[in-house]
């Protein structure tokens, strides 16, 4: 067993062990019936993308998951895969294509396109696979799939044809929302609603029939004025009933236009009266097909004006926007324009202002809706946490027509073609299908791709052999339903709903509807585990430009891979947003260094035996040698064994590391080792009091392997409880149950009222160190306390644990009082405790220095008081503010109470 050195050095060891777990094929998943199977699907990150710290977390919480599965003796599967990105690769292939060679896509064609494609995505590809495997992640990258990969790309076209067959795929001529950038359609899932601050312009048409009468309207878009096909009123309007079916003059270009009456006018909104424009909003668009208006295009597919836009041909849309305010202006149409904010869609990839457009696009009407939202309202999946749930049923609930053609040439091309010169409204002129029709020569094929989601809602089936309904393979029998996905609630809709929904129509034979039972046997998952978002420490989204987003392999060569996962997760609460700062996750590093001197320590400190069980550990111990604190160090053992189950089970991640850290550091090294110190100096007790550590150290680094498995295999080997051909993720951590009973078969019997009295003692411990803190003697070994005990049966306890108390506390002498007079103390448990200063200290030197701190406590609750009960100041101030103001105050209070007690006991 060699010596574990003085310092832990985590980038040697984390390669070390990682390349090891890899050839000894510790992660590889395994089909065994005979176990229960627990797989989790990475959610694939972009093929073009590299490690951020969103990723870190996400990561982080799958590994711990799978690497408990694998400790319980699960079948377990950790799946990687990247995704093809449609938009986001062809954007950067088109770009490099522009400044590298001066050409477009359309100069290369699409075949050649591809191919540049393919060799870009195989260059600079995958890349963040490779960082995950700094962080750890134990994913069986045989199992690697990419979502352009023959059998998968066969089962997202499959998908397609069957919906189709099923009559749930459609084309139609509808608005959607267009991205200029991109140039091609987008779900409502893909755009992003922002803030925006523009100008609200109020411009006067004129009624053609009533010359000099003017109808006022209010628009954010005057670009699109070329594009206005009628002007509409509420037909219930008083002010404007009496003008429909006549006409006003469209400012530019100049053309009579109808007055419409609509009830989907808002009379209270703006001045009453809309301007239709069907080929550029939503509902304008309906208004126009209810009244049968002319659909007018004014623009270009990127973003510049059109023919049909008059003065403003050949604009860009925001400089046209900017020309149309002055040519209204030039034509004394223009009432004012004031400074104006809203909401509008951005493209979520290209960050622009996306357009709304009529246009011919391929379209998935959503199966198996009740069945979704049932799946998640009878438990059959559960969210954590659960407040998603509501999030996913209001969607559902307004759920729309799925766009899933994209006009582009990278990703899965539709398995559609027409017949050429054939109408494309003739259902004799389409083909539907995986292959082309006998007589291809006669037939185009669509030159869209499906939108790249249309293959990632099938992730938890295609990437364990799924190609088609009906159909069942070993794998998916194995590992289907998988166990649980972990991921960020940005995209509930556009993945985790989809994949719910996909789950439930496309996993066995078609029916109409399913029983709970059979949503049970389709559903891709069990649990959602939703992750916050990682911002800055000031609250803001973590970006490059704003010089706020460290890098990630920076941060695992700076605090090893396990001190960021440990740092990390014990500041993630729940499903909130993170506030990310590095000092707080210095944590981590800090717990790894102490666990590594904790095990040093006990290697130096005597010989170590047969460590390779449970059982075999607690044999070594010697009931009798026993004393209160190893019996309290073995039920908090035994209670953080079951807690760390409950918390893992629940997915308490943050919870799981905070009870990690408190015991060890607090009960294990801070207490425990410092209280057993003076029996390892006793030969006759040595071997039991080693053995206890044994027990705690192993069973700690059990439990311990999921969030930091590096440092938790690497002492395992040193400390000698695995052997040379075994790792730490082949033995169970069991029960708090299974901990009691194998030592209460060496005759170790816990008692809770021994617990009980170690609770006191260390309280008491802490007491005293607060007061001498206090008095600014904390690291003198001098110090002396008078002690007014609770009652006899506290006396007796503290007079017992006397010379270990004065140890722990750092003190001289604990004398007792049977009354503490006029003198005030530390009120503990156990009594009053009463720090002697006068024959330790300069008592007027203190009472000065006292009193000076005193002076300043009492000017911070006056300032405090004043704060809190200013009007303006509390009505005004955010809640976090106030929490911290309020804070500080009893903070003060209580300080304050303590400084006017030590004065009075200096007399």
């Amino acid at each position: 067993m060699a010596e574990i050195p003085k310092s832990y050095e985590p980038q040697g060891v984390e390669q070390q062990w990682y390349d090891r777990w890899v050839a000894a094929g510790c992660f590889r998943g395994k089909v065994d019936p005979s176990r229960e199977s627990f797989a989790v699907m990475i959610p694939p990150p972009n093929v073009t993308g590299v490690l951020h710290m969103g990723h870190l977390l996400n990561n982080t919480l799958q590994d711990i998951m799978v690497r408990r599965a694998r400790q319980e003796g699960k079948s377990a599967l950790w799946l990687p895969g990247t995704d093809h990105a449609a938009i986001a690769t062809q954007s950067r292939v088109e770009k490099e294509l522009r400044q590298k060679e001066g050409k477009t896509r359309h100069d290369l064609g699409r075949e050649k396109f591809i191919q540049v494609a393919s060799e870009w995505r195989d260059k600079h590809g995958g890349i963040i696979l490779g960082q995950l495997r700094k962080l750890g992640a134990s994913c069986d990258w045989d199992r690697t799939v990419h979502t352009l990969d023959a059998g998968y790309s066969q089962a997202v076209l499959q998908t397609f044809v069957t919906l189709y067959e099923r009559g749930y795929v459609y084309r139609g001529k509808r608005m959607v929302n267009w991205c200029p950038v991109s140039q091609t359609g987008l779900s409502d899932e893909e755009v992003i609603m922002k803030p925006s601050k523009g100008s609200l312009f109020r411009m006067r048409y004129e009624v053609a029939e009533l010359p000099g009468t003017f109808l006022e309207i209010s628009t954010t878009r005057p670009e699109t004025i070329p594009g206005d096909a009628a002007v509409a009123v509420h037909p219930e309007d008083e002010r404007y009933k009496h003008l429909i079916g006549k006409h006003v003059w469209r400012p530019f270009p100049r053309a009579r236009i109808p007055i419409v009456g609509d009830a989907a006018v808002e009379k209270e909104f703006g001045t009453g009266v809309l301007k239709v424009t069907p080929a550029h909003d939503r509902t304008d668009f309906d208004i126009g097909k209810r009244h049968g208006l002319p659909v007018i295009d004014v623009m270009n597919p990127d973003g510049t004006m059109n023919a049909d836009a008059g003065p403003l041909a050949g604009v860009e849309r925001f400089k046209a926007r900017a020309m149309a305010a002055k040519l209204l202006e030039e034509l004394g149409a223009l009432v004012k324009a004031e400074p104006y904010e809203n909401t509008v869609g951005y493209s979520e990839r290209a960050d622009v202002p996306i357009e709304p457009r009529l246009s011919e696009q391929w379209f998935i009407r959503y199966p198996k809706i009740d069945e979704a939202k049932r799946a998640v309202t009878a438990g059959i999946i559960r969210f954590h946490p659960e407040r998603w749930t509501k999030t996913y049923l209001h969607w559902l609930d307004n759920i729309q027509d799925w766009c899933v053609s994209r006009q582009l040439w990278w990703g899965h091309r539709s398995p559609v073609w027409y017949r050429k010169g054939g109408v494309r409204g003739d259902p004799k002129n389409l083909h539907v299908s995986l292959t082309a029709p006998a007589d291809a020569a006669n037939w185009e094929q669509d030159p869209d791709v499906l939108d790249t989601w249309a293959s990632s809602w099938l992730w938890c089936l295609a990437t364990i052999g799924w190609r088609k309904p009906g159909e069942t393979t070993e794998e998916l029998k194995h590992w289907y339903p998988t166990g649980a996905l972990a991921t960020g609630p940005d995209i509930i809709f556009l993945w985790v709903a989809r994949m719910i929904i996909a789950g439930l129509e496309l996993h066995g034979p078609e029916k109409k509807t399913l029983t709970d039972d059979e949503i049970r046997q389709r559903i891709p998952f069990r649990r959602v585990y939703f992750n916050g978002i990682i911002r800055d420490k000031l609250g803001r989204t973590m970006s490059k430009s704003l010089g706020n987003s460290p890098e990630p392999l920076d941060l695992i060569a700076k605090f090893g891979a396990d001190g960021l996962r440990f740092g990390l997760l014990s500041i993630a609460p729940k499903g909130q947003d993170i506030l990310f700062d590095e000092d707080r996750v210095a944590q981590g590093r800090n717990f790894c260094n102490k666990l590594w001197n904790a095990a040093r320590f006990r290697q130096m400190s005597g010989p170590t035996a047969d460590n390779s069980t449970l059982a075999a550990v607690a044999g070594r111990i010697k009931a009798a040698q026993l004393d209160d604190d190893d019996l309290a160090i073995l039920q908090g053992l035994a209670e953080l064994t079951d807690s760390t189950a409950k918390n893992l089970e629940e997915h308490e991640f943050t919870a799981y590391a905070q009870g990690l850290y408190a015991f060890f550091w607090g009960d294990f090294c801070d207490w425990y080792v410092e209280a057993s110190k003076a029996r390892l100096k006793d030969p006759a007790l040595l071997g039991s009091c080693l053995a206890v550590q044994d027990l705690v150290l192993r069973q700690f680094l059990l439990l311990l392997h999921p969030v930091a498995p590096f440092i938790s295999e690497e002492l395992w080997h040193l400390l000698g409880y695995g052997s040379e051909n075994d790792f730490i993720q082949d033995h169970h951590t069991g029960t708090g149950g299974d901990l009691l009973r194998v030592l209460r078969e060496n005759g170790v019997k816990l008692s809770a009222a021994k617990v009980a009295d170690v609770a006191l003692l260390r309280e008491f411990v802490a007491s005293v160190r607060a007061l001498k803190s206090q008095a600014g003697q904390a690291t003198r070994r001098d110090s002396v306390v008078t002690v007014v005990a609770k009652d006899a049966a506290a006396k007796t306890l503290l007079s017992a644990n006397r010379d270990k108390l004065c140890g722990m506390a750092g003190l001289a002498a604990i004398g007792f009082a049977d009354s503490a007079g006029e003198r005030t103390g530390s009120l503990a448990s156990l009594g009053t405790v009463m720090l002697e200063l006068s024959g330790t200290v300069d008592v007027g030197a203190e009472k000065a220095r006292l009193a000076k701190e005193l002076a300043k406590l009492e000017q911070a609750v006056a300032a405090g008081e004043a704060k809190l009960t200013n009007e303006a100041f509390v009505s005004k101030a955010p809640p976090k503010i106030l929490e911290g103001a309020r804070k500080q105050l009893d903070d003060a209070k209580v300080r304050r109470d303590e400084i006017a007690r030590m004065l009075a006991t200096l007399g």
